[in-house]
């Protein structure tokens, strides 16, 4: 005889299993939004940054509609918010409102390359990435070098080695206790750069290029590598990407030794 009741808990069953096997370990927002200058390297950075979720196997999801997506509803399904070559005021103040209480609630923050040139009016914002942009030299390959080999992402980088990219000077630290992860060699390159309106600083010694900290109740990590389309294919930046959104997600540490 048949024990119907007994199959269906069976079948209950195995389906829970079958969602928890498949379950990504963690959900990300991708946005891209600019009210201001506009990389070519967008699209090439969101088909990265997907490729990235289905080697770690997280979820990703790209929107730039910030009406749909930036509010504590829409917000609750993720556990970091990424910020990819983003530009301007793009927020208003209740999504502003909005994405404090999501990383206050524990939740993590990476910004990319331009997220330091995003939201400057923004104060709870720029102490949350750290370093605002100031100026960059025309593009060059400079040598950087591993501040803090003791972060997840920095284990394929050597202690010293040279990248291709556009290298931001940035403004004084917004926030104390940034966790420097890279900074330039400030022989390695020219940092000569004048808008008209705004030149490079003489005199800097120290010239970060990432970073992460405890901030708010959550995490936050940003890289300023990412300018041009063809660094989104170079695998080494790509993981050092992932390693920020890993910890940004999840919190979790790692050990070079």
């Amino acid at each position: 005889m048949i024990n119907l009741p007994r199959i269906l808990r069976l079948i209950a069953l195995s389906l829970l299993v079958s969602a928890s096997l498949g379950a990504a370990q963690f959900k990300a927002l991708l946005v891209t939004k600019t009210n201001g200058w506009h990389h070519d390297s967008g699209s090439a950075g969101v088909v990265a940054l997907q490729g990235l979720a289905k080697l770690h196997d997280f979820e990703i999801f790209w929107s730039d509609d910030m009406n749909r997506v930036m509010n504590d509803k829409w917000l609750a399904n993720y556990d970091v918010v990424i910020f990819l070559l983003t530009t301007g005021d793009i927020l208003d103040k209740e999504q502003q409102g909005a994405l404090e209480r999501f990383v206050q609630s524990g939740k993590g923050f990476v910004g990319i390359h331009s997220a330091a040139d995003t939201e400057y009016e923004w104060d709870w914002y720029t102490k949350m990435v750290g370093h605002m942009f100031h100026i960059h030299p025309a593009v060059q390959t400079a040598t950087l070098e591993v501040t803090e080999p003791n972060f997840p992402g920095m284990d394929r980088f050597a202690k010293r080695f040279i990248f291709t990219d556009e290298w931001y000077e940035f403004d004084a630290p917004r926030s104390e206790n940034l966790r420097y992860l890279l900074k330039l060699d400030n022989d390695s390159f020219e940092p000569a750069a004048n808008w008209g309106t705004k030149q490079n600083q003489d005199g800097i010694d120290f010239r970060p290029v990432a970073w992460a900290h405890d901030y708010d109740g959550g995490r936050a990590f940003y890289t300023a590598m990412g300018h041009m389309a063809s660094t989104y294919a170079d695998a080494d930046f790509l993981h050092h990407v992932y390693g920020g959104i890993f910890w940004a997600a999840k919190g979790r540490e790692f050990r070079a030794d």
